[in-house]
């Protein structure tokens, strides 16, 4: 690898997949496109890290908005793409979300096609650009007429969209389920996902807990290192090459019996009755209740999705290279230990209006 570029620094993992790479790869040089609000914390992240270049960019206009020297030196560098740079709010309005990840994408696209060295163009979906699809979602499988839970699946659907139609460019496309922090650690940059669980547990500790519904939909938790480790190995892999993998959790638990882990390890008690999602759903639609128990009323979908994500493909290149993900009973007690320690800090909290 002679070359990286990076979209989404200083972002949780972009951050990660940096430091590993540099680990890894001593001669290569990394390229890390900044949007200009996040220079002054990308600037201080990167300060003292070998072979690392920032240029102030914005993927959302034409040329990333780089000049032609940058641009220059970037296509007689540049063999590989990592393209992570999106809005991943579920709340996020529409004209924000095409803007970064669809308009974004297409011009990473393009960029990346003027690389006359490019080996690899990596590219960060999600597995939820299945949107409201049920039952088993295979990793060949993209447009099947679905509709869209939020703005979010429905941009990073056709963004993905765009880099699967690219000729004549190597890409493999990510699909990772929810992303939570490091399975030995605990780290992580924000507390959403499976972190409003806590928050609102948080609110309830003093009460007889209940749990959310007798759904037994999965919910598919993956940590953050699992994603780093699984997304350099299918960046190498010649198997990879034209390909979208889920990078889900190959055996996932109900959302009920992660409730529960959560429960426990965070309260020391476990839940002893159930209270109806649809009155959890509505009190979640009034303001004042969403800012008191601080969770996203869009986050409740993803506790009952039905959808079932083979990661077979996944698992099999990923296995050649000693890859696995680990199971969530086992570093539970990281990610909530990591939280109690780090829950009043507001920098890694959502704020929900």
């Amino acid at each position: 690898m002679k070359g990286c570029l990076l979209t989404g620094y200083p972002g949780f993992l972009a951050s990660k997949l940096l430091k590993e790479m540099q680990r890894r790869n001593e001669d290569t040089q990394f390229a890390l496109i900044v949007h200009p609000s996040q220079l002054d914390k990308a600037e201080r992240l990167a300060a003292n890290k070998q072979n690392v270049r920032l240029f102030a960019g914005d993927i959302t206009k034409e040329g990333l908005d780089l000049d032609a020297e940058q641009t220059e030196w970037l296509r007689e560098q540049m063999t590989h793409v990592f393209h992570l740079a999106a809005v991943y709010d579920l709340a996020v309005p529409k004209k924000i979300a095409e803007d970064v990840n669809i308009t974004g994408t297409r011009n990473v696209n393009t960029f990346a096609q003027s690389l006359p060295l490019l080996e690899r163009y990596i590219y960060f979906s999600t597995a939820y650009v299945s949107g409201k699809r049920v039952g088993v979602i295979k990793e060949d499988e993209l447009d099947q007429g679905q509709a869209f839970k939020n703005h979010y699946e429905s941009t990073k659907f056709e963004a993905e969209k765009l880099v699967a139609e690219l000729k004549n460019v190597p890409y493999t496309i990510i699909r990772p389920g929810v992303v939570v922090g490091h399975s030995v650690t605990g780290e992580t940059v924000k507390f959403d996902g499976p972190y409003f669980i806590m928050r609102f547990l948080d609110r309830l500790r003093y009460i007889p807990i209940p749990y959310l519904g007798k759904s037994e939909a999965l919910f598919n938790v993956v940590p953050a290192d699992y994603i780093v480790d699984a997304t350099l190995c299918l960046a190498q892999s010649e198997d990879a090459v034209n390909r979208a993998f889920h990078l889900t959790d190959p055996s996932p638990y109900e959302s009920r019996e992660l409730y529960r882990m959560v429960c426990k390890e965070l309260l020391g008690k476990t839940p002893s009755w159930t209270i109806s999602p649809a009155l959890v759903e509505f009190a979640l639609s009034i303001s004042i209740f969403r800012r008191f128990f601080k969770v996203e009323k869009e986050a409740l979908e993803y506790f009952r999705c039905t959808s079932q994500y083979d990661a077979s493909g996944a698992k099999g290149v990923l296995a050649k290279g000693g890859v696995q993900c680990p199971d969530f009973k086992d570093y539970v007690s990281s990610m909530v230990k990591y939280y109690k320690t780090h829950r009043r800090d507001p920098d890694k909290l959502i704020q929900v209006k």
